[in-house]
């Protein structure tokens, strides 16, 4: 599936290059590990990625919203260039069916994994700047998150922490769950309070519907485990 996929997104994306040098954007430490041949994990190019796509995404904000201040710029580019986004923008260019994985992430739903599609896109913008350059980085770039810029800049960008904490809680091997403590007030201005479980953590979120109770929980739990999971806090994710 891999090749077949890799080929597609070239002849796609209109790239010159060769498909043992478009393989290794999508070369996972797993597969790496398992393989007899000497290879070189997609990790260092997405390094490289990662700086382009600041780069790009910055300059365009820049460029273009010149009545923003340097605090509100820095919101907007945090949002278009987090992990969820870019691994929905990796998933737009079909780039899980170009992964190559090892035999237990695979297995592990590695394929779908935010973090690993997010990294994937990265690893591919690296590969292309680093082998063809920045304007055709950049044009890869902008296509996939200028609408997105866009929108966070709008307002109208709203993350559905459900699905993200869901896609998380996966990651680690748990699933959430999710209860309702509370149903205070009239009908037309009831307040829900609802508490959300994922290993030993919680999170707490309130609002005026049971969904968006969740959604707030959901939320504050998801920035408590993303920053531990990134930290290798194990005490916090047990």
């Amino acid at each position: 599936m891999s090749r077949e996929a890799i080929i597609a997104l070239r002849d796609r994306l209109g790239l010159e290059l060769s498909l043992e040098v478009l393989e290794q954007p999508f070369l996972h430490s797993s597969f790496v590990n398992e393989s007899a041949q000497k290879l070189e994990s997609n990790e260092r190019l997405e390094f490289l990625g990662d700086a382009v796509v600041e780069l790009v995404v910055g300059t365009y904000l820049y460029e273009n919203y010149p009545q923003l201040s340097e605090g509100e710029l820095t919101k907007i580019k945090s949002v278009v260039v987090s992990g969820p986004v870019l691994a929905e923008k990796a998933k737009e260019l079909d780039l899980d069916r170009c992964l190559l994985l090892g035999r237990g992430e695979e297995e592990s739903g590695g394929r779908i994994r935010s973090s690993i599609l997010g990294d994937a896109f990265e690893a591919l913008v690296g590969i292309i700047y680093s082998e063809i350059g920045y304007e055709k980085a950049a044009q890869l770039v902008l296509d996939c998150l200028q609408g997105e810029i866009e929108r966070v800049a709008r307002g109208q960008h709203r993350r559905d922490y459900k699905t993200l904490l869901q896609e998380l809680a996966q990651e680690l091997g748990y699933k959430p769950m999710y209860t309702l403590l509370e149903a205070v007030g009239e009908d037309h201005r009831k307040e829900f309070t609802v508490r959300v479980v994922v290993a030993s953590q919680e999170g707490m979120g309130r609002g005026h519907s049971k969904k968006e109770a969740e959604q707030a929980a959901a939320k504050q739990l998801y920035f408590k485990l993303e920053g531990a999971h990134e930290l290798g806090d194990e005490e916090t994710l047990t």
